[in-house]
């Protein structure tokens, strides 16, 4: 296997991140996980222990006929994603069912689903520290672009909302009112310009959900629109449903959902000239999001992506469909991807100039890379800056 040079990919990286006109991001369940929420295959889990009689029964019904035709471990979200179609083939009727389940029992697991999924990640969230998010945020708050700061996410926590907030930076998430914030699709089409007052604001687009979104119906018509909630709402019953992963059968079809809005905001962020897009906490398993970048890296060759992956495994499989792409780059702990080709690092201390530390993203001891931790390419954004007193400052909310 091709040898990859540490020390001549890092710099690359610190020389990219300082020229970088245009710098995005995207968060995934890793991100979260290193600070203690749990990550998909956990969150499975424990929502199938919460369970019991008849509805664990469904659930368990349809989350072995998924494992019979897939080759991949199934997750909360395709067993939300069964459920709905079900749903929506049943018209959540009593005596229409597929697959022995019945539409009135499909909608009666997803909502219990989804407020189980609440009550986990909520409690998980709450003992979280935020003292990385915060940094993270103060430090890209700082950074003097020419463009909007994009944050995608599939997360449906709410630690980035409360790390910015506590923070006093501002963001907009799509979302607009103050008694039940709607969700505003002319604000995710539109491209802020340079004379823009909010062109500062860090973008927040939520591509699977949130924690504090709900579906509401309007009562004349029928149909449904999704609100924003507060921090002291929570799902309860059949008229305060949670809506977390896309959900097709209810929104109102003249309106343009969320997910599809953000899932759109994604594709022409990317290809709309010269971007540097970072991947963090993000394992490359939701294939629709896959497609979307994989089209764009082919479509706009001014884009230029970075993986930091915390798991070799992740890169070895990435590589199976990514060696084609020469704007991609993917760095796990002891294996890379540079211009297409699977290597191992290599790492020699002669290399190092006079006083140039390597703590901060190489265990020497265990020789590995260590920035697919997102507390640990925090830290390195942080010290590569060299504003370390002034992100400080902001972080604690001063």
């Amino acid at each position: 296997m091709d040898k990859i040079n540490l020390m001549r990919e890092i710099r690359e990286i610190k020389t990219q991140l300082s020229y970088s006109k245009n710098i995005g991001f995207f968060f995934g369940a890793g991100t979260s996980c290193a600070l203690g929420v749990p990550n998909i295959a956990q969150l499975t889990e424990d929502v199938e222990k919460s369970l019991t009689g008849n509805l664990l029964e469904c659930f368990t019904t349809i989350k072995e006929d998924l494992k019979s035709a897939s080759t991949k471990p199934i997750n909360i979200e395709d067993i939300l994603n069964q459920i709905r179609r079900i749903r929506d083939i049943t018209s959540n009727r009593n005596d229409k069912d597929y697959l022995g389940v019945c539409g009135h029992d499909a909608k009666k697991l997803d909502i219990e689903l989804c407020n189980n999924i609440y009550k986990i990640i909520n409690e998980k969230e709450l003992q979280a520290p935020l003292d990385y998010t915060k940094r993270f945020f103060a430090w890209l708050d700082l950074q003097n672009r020419d463009y909007s700061k994009e944050i995608f996410t599939t997360n449906y926590d709410l630690i980035i909302e409360k790390s910015l907030e506590g923070t006093k930076i501002p963001y907009f998430d799509g979302f607009v009112g103050s008694y039940e914030p709607f969700f505003w699709q002319d604000s995710i089409d539109r491209f802020v310009d340079k004379n823009d007052i909010t062109k500062n604001w860090i973008r927040l687009w939520k591509l699977h959900g949130s924690l504090n979104w709900f579906w509401k119906e309007n009562q004349t018509t029928g149909a449904y629109s999704i609100v924003r909630s507060g921090k002291n709402s929570e799902p309860k019953g059949d008229n305060n449903e949670l809506v977390i992963y896309p959900s097709k059968d209810k929104y109102d079809s003249s309106r343009k959902q969320p997910f599809v809005a953000y899932f759109d905001r994604l594709k022409n962020y990317l290809i709309n000239g010269e971007l540097l897009f970072l991947f963090t906490g993000y394992s490359f398993s939701d294939q629709h999001i896959n497609e979307l970048i994989f089209n764009c890296l082919r479509t706009n060759n001014r884009l230029y992506a970075i993986v930091l992956f915390y798991k070799d495994e992740e890169v070895e499989n990435l590589h199976k469909t990514s060696s084609s792409y020469l704007n991609l780059s993917v760095f796990g702990p002891t294996k890379a991807i540079i211009n297409g080709q699977l290597g191992e690092w290599e790492f020699n201390k002669n290399d190092l100039k006079p006083g140039e530390k390597i703590d901060n993203f190489w265990d020497e001891t265990t020789n590995r890379f260590l920035l697919g931790d997102f507390r640990k390419l925090v830290e390195f954004l942080i010290l590569s800056s060299g504003k370390e007193d002034a992100i400080e400052v902001i972080a604690n909310g001063k």
